[in-house]
């Protein structure tokens, strides 16, 4: 009997105290790794959604801001810069504002221009009347730049000058550059290819559908009607440090 029992013993302790193989240990490892993995959920970066201020209680008569109320167009704001007729920068930052009644009127065109896979794209905007000052005394000829005694539409926050360009941001071709003082920019020169008399009659079309009208002299003039009586402002937005 008594020689029974230290057999048991040793039995019993082989089954429970037998090790696990170290492939068994990595395997266990393994699958344990794997749980974790599927239970684990992993959470997506947050997306900000971008807000764009509203025309809610602003006068017809503000300036606003035109990339405070949509991302949706484009701008080389040239006279910010030296590529321009003058040869010299005459904006101490680049902005494209306008008053009101000239902003809603560009986003109802630009919504119009999306729906034919282009998009508006800016040259100038609002003018200051500092700046047509400016600009007068490089070149004071009227026939390019308005007398800033009168003043010009510019300069009441109703006229932009603009191109089209695609939603991938290739211009159409409007067969000359901005600001070129020739014949060749002219609207009644129809001795262009038409391709680009095309899109000189969709850029028209548009914008005198939703308000605006054209000057002969150049295809990327375009005055809001009902801003011709505004008065000529001198308000000048903030640029960053």
């Amino acid at each position: 009997m008594h020689k029974i029992v230290p057999i048991l013993f040793f039995i019993v302790c082989l089954v429970s105290c037998k090790q696990d193989p170290p492939q068994n240990k990595e395997a266990k490892e393994s699958m344990k790794h794997k749980v974790n993995m599927v239970d684990t959920i992993i959470p997506e970066p947050s997306v900000t959604q971008k807000t764009f201020r509203s025309f809610k209680d602003l006068a017809d008569t503000t300036f606003v801001r035109l990339a405070d109320f949509s991302d949706g167009f484009a701008y080389d704001l040239r006279y910010a810069t030296t590529n321009n007729f003058l040869k010299e920068k005459v904006y101490d930052c680049a902005e494209c504002y306008t008053r009101v009644k000239t902003a809603k009127a560009l986003l109802a065109a630009n919504a119009d221009f999306k729906t034919k896979e282009v998009r508006i794209k800016f040259f100038d905007c609002y003018r200051p009347n500092s700046v047509q000052y400016k600009m007068w005394e490089i070149v004071p000829n009227p026939q390019y730049v308005a007398d800033p005694k009168k003043g010009s539409i510019h300069n009441k926050g109703g006229a932009v000058d603009i191109t089209l360009e695609t939603l991938d941001g290739v211009e159409l071709d409007m067969g000359t550059d901005f600001d070129f003082f020739g014949k060749k920019a002219y609207h009644d020169n129809t001795d262009l290819p038409q391709e680009i008399l095309d899109n000189r009659k969709l850029l028209k079309e548009t914008m005198e559908k939703h308000g605006f009208w054209s000057i002969r002299t150049e295809w990327w003039h375009y005055n809001l009607g009902i801003a011709s009586n505004d008065e000529v402002a001198n308000f000048k937005w903030p640029c960053d440090e």
